[in-house]
């Protein structure tokens, strides 16, 4: 940042409206709340309703976690964990989407395989191993309606290979976390069933899966491979629907220049300085997510196969290729 660009953020985080961080605890307030009542009264808002009601809580509170874990609405981590350790959306371990996260967030390994947590491309090396049915769900997978319907069941049979090998390695250091995280879950799906009558399979099948679909919505095209990491970082003007929904981390080279800003000042500073962060994301801009949508339902985004490895990632990917 330049010295104008500090000033403005400065005077950002000290406006007087800010302070205490209410909108994030507002937040807080309104998706624990919403969750819990749309459950009270689930016989009266009927299944098509409160389904849809629940994949929103459900999302929204994905969106939550992603602030909680960069330092809002406190300064204290374990009190901002606090409100992200129930498995409201199942899968992830809040402990391990954490520092999945934080992991991520060293620019310069952004879409890397085997350095960025959270790319989407794979290695040449591991490319050359995998089948040819493999092959096309990778395919699959980069176009916008793949991302959707399988893209939450390839990060999350991820997860629970790695989960599996971790021990079988000899590292049991994430085994408590993953048995809290279990007995959370299955206390969670049995009160639900027992509030509402919503058995398990429906939750895990009809709620928590398609809200993975959707939270994926954010991260399809979210990065793409470049020389300069910052242009690997998208600018996507989404309407207002999906800015509320992702927390406005759709101007994601906004939150990688700033991850402690929290989010609903993202877009003051975005438009604050509008012409210059697009000419840093060297035009990787999209206007709105029904734009990747439209053009991208049935056709890949770019392909799987990461196009430029520097010569650090490959010796990652030698490493790590047959584990």
């Amino acid at each position: 940042m330049d010295d104008a660009h500090r000033r403005q953020v400065a005077a950002e985080r000290a406006r007087a409206l800010w302070r205490g961080e209410w909108p994030t605890w507002l937040l807080i307030a309104v998706i624990h709340g919403g969750w819990y009542g749309t459950l009270v009264f689930w016989k009266e808002l009927g299944p098509w309703l409160g389904t849809a009601a629940m994949i929103w809580w459900c999302t929204w509170f994905m969106s939550l976690q992603h602030e909680l874990i960069h330092g809002h609405p406190t300064r204290l981590p374990w009190l901002n964990g606090l409100f992200g350790q129930a498995p409201l959306a199942i899968w992830y371990p809040y402990q391990l989407y954490r520092d999945s996260h934080l992991r991520h967030h060293v620019d310069a390994h952004l879409t890397l395989p085997a350095l960025d947590t959270e790319s989407y491309y794979v290695a040449p090396a591991a490319w050359a191993g995998m089948s040819a049915p493999l092959r096309a769900l990778h395919w699959f997978n980069k176009t916008f309606a793949g991302r959707l319907l399988v893209g939450p069941a390839i990060s999350i049979a991820a997860m629970l290979v790695e989960a599996v090998r971790q021990p079988l390695r000899g590292d049991w250091r994430c085994v408590p976390m993953w048995l809290g995280h279990l007995a959370m879950v299955a206390g969670l799906l049995w009160w639900v069933e027992r509030q509402s009558g919503v058995p398990p399979w429906y939750y895990l099948l009809a709620i928590a899966y398609p809200a993975q679909s959707l939270a994926m919505v954010r991260s399809y095209y979210e990065h793409r491979p470049a020389a300069e990491h910052k242009q690997r970082i998208v600018l996507n003007e989404a309407g207002p629907v999906f800015r509320l929904l992702f927390l406005n981390n759709n101007l994601h080279l906004v939150h990688h220049d700033l991850p402690s800003l929290p989010w609903y000042l993202l877009p003051r500073v975005y438009r604050a300085r509008c012409s210059a962060y697009q000419a840093r994301s060297g035009g990787f801009h999209v206007q709105g997510y029904a734009v990747l949508m439209r053009r991208y339902a049935f056709r890949p985004v770019d392909a799987p196969v990461h196009p430029h490895l520097p010569e650090q990632a490959h010796e990652v990917d030698r490493r790590t290729a047959h584990v």
